[in-house]
């Protein structure tokens, strides 16, 4: 492994088995339950952030990390001798770019990368990065691949509630009424300028719609890169079905590797329970 830390915001949505696996250290965003703080991934949970908001009524509220926060982790890494690659959440959903690469200016020998994404499409890129340090890349050298990869990332999901695109001022309460009643799911895209956007409306449960939304993305495809999918949800769907949306996605495309992982608490309190979403690579053209 060559002399570079790759870092990356706790909202790439990767397991801690892959964390450990490729050497790659999440720093956490904040979460405030009312007056009270907490880190993502560390010491709140999923369950409990959908229990307050059920409760409360009233969305969690999440902070980008500091500048002093990552100033401290990157100062660790560079103390050591190593350089730093940073795959940041997208600037136009957060700051935490901005904080990062103020950091990063600061100490030098640390390089950032705005994901133009988030999730694990993030995560795909902090995955790419420690690959590419482990066959020797410089950290100038993996942050220019990282910038071209990003723009072949094909990122959606399907969310089963608008009450938390509601609840954070996003979709009025007339909207995710009419969406609930009707059993409409929205699709929601992620676009090259690290955007979303409303995709295509699928009707029906939660299963059915999941279903009709993996075979949207993935059937009849040539143009996807097969050696990775993440299949990335928010709690409340349970472990039979992802077994079951794992056997149809290596159905439709024949992937190396399908891995779920959980959405922690940064994005899981905007996208609400039981979202799901197949993240991945296009080819290169």
């Amino acid at each position: 492994m060559g002399n570079v830390v790759i870092t990356c915001d706790s909202t790439c949505d990767l397991t801690p088995e892959l964390y450990q696996k490729y050497q790659i250290q999440p720093i956490a965003l904040s979460i405030y339950l009312g007056e009270q703080v907490y880190k993502d991934q560390i010491d709140v949970t999923v369950p409990e952030l959908f229990a307050y908001a059920d409760r409360e009524r009233v969305l969690p509220k999440t902070t980008a990390t500091s500048v002093g926060e990552y100033m401290d982790v990157f100062s660790a890494c560079r103390e050591t001798g190593s350089e730093v690659v940073h795959i940041s959440l997208s600037n136009r959903f957060s700051s935490c770019y901005q904080n990062a690469t103020i950091a990063a200016k600061e100490l030098g020998g640390v390089y950032t990368v705005d994901s133009l994404n988030l999730s694990s499409g993030s995560g795909h890129l902090a995955v790419l990065a420690a690959e590419l340090r482990d066959q020797g890349l410089s950290a100038a050298e993996i942050a220019t691949e990282l910038e071209e990869a990003r723009t072949r990332l094909d990122v959606s999901f399907v969310l089963q509630t608008l009450d938390y695109l509601k609840m954070g001022g996003c979709c009025s309460g007339v909207a995710a009424l009419g969406a609930n009643l009707l059993k409409l799911r929205p699709e929601i895209l992620v676009t090259g300028e690290g955007t979303m956007v409303v995709g295509k409306k699928y009707r029906g449960d939660m299963k059915r719609t999941i279903t009709d939304y993996i075979k949207g993305r993935l059937e009849g495809r040539d143009d996807i890169q097969l050696n990775r999918i993440f299949i990335t949800y928010s709690d409340g769907i349970p472990d039979e079905d992802i077994e079951e949306f794992k056997a149809l996605v290596a159905s439709l495309q024949p992937f190396k590797e399908i891995i779920p992982t959980n959405a922690g608490c940064t994005i899981a309190s905007h996208c609400g329970p039981r979202c799901l979403g197949v993240l991945f690579f296009r080819k290169k053209a």
